[in-house]
């Protein structure tokens, strides 16, 4: 099954999976405060504006360290919000509401989650016909396409390192990169897996 790009995200661990049938050619690389999803060298040249983007962010809130990760630019503003003392619920569905679904052939959905240094988590998505927000209890997915309304999900990563990878090997068709986090006694650590 083809469900586009997804998040996973429990209370502890979460992670984002790029799956793409249209730009395989990419990577997620480290930069700055974030994970960047971005062309590979050998990527054909492309302006469509949704290839590259930071993942997953990681800031200093009110409330502790708090992480946000989704498929897009939204992510950024996600951030920016957590950081300014936001509550993550009006932080995710604020900034999901002003950018709005994917303006491409698809009405692509813009899905987002956060782990709070609280231990709150979160998931939200933006459909063309709906604006969901969501605490988790336990973990749960969203995806672009197929599964576009969060769902209870097997994940048994505990770690960022085993958060990426079982994002990546899961069996959802045209994977090509993921990025893990977990929270940890000491803050959050992240991971990436290129499929490399």
């Amino acid at each position: 099954m083809y469900v586009g790009r997804f998040v996973v995200v429990g209370p502890e661990v979460g992670a984002y999976r790029v799956s793409s049938r249209s730009f395989p050619n990419r990577e997620i690389a480290a930069r700055d405060e974030a994970l960047t999803v971005g062309p590979t060298e050998d990527a054909p040249e492309t302006d469509n504006p949704y290839v590259s983007y930071n993942c997953l962010r990681v800031v200093e809130t009110p409330i502790g360290e708090t992480a946000a990760f989704g498929n897009g630019s939204h992510v950024d503003p996600i951030a920016e919000k957590l950081e300014l003392g936001y509550p993550a619920r009006d932080a995710l569905a604020e900034s999901l509401l002003a950018l709005d679904y994917e303006k491409d052939d698809y009405d692509t959905p813009r899905i987002a989650a956060t782990i709070g240094g609280d231990g709150e988590a979160l998931i939200g998505t933006v459909r063309r016909d709906a604006l969901v927000v969501e605490t988790v209890e336990e973990p749960t997915l969203v995806a672009t396409y197929e599964k576009d309304s969060p769902e209870a999900f097997d994940f048994e990563a505990e770690t960022a390192e085993e958060a990426a990878r079982e994002a990546y090997d899961l069996e959802f068709e045209h994977a090509v990169c993921a990025a893990g986090v977990a929270r940890t006694d000491d803050g959050f650590e992240t991971a990436i897996e290129n499929g490399e």
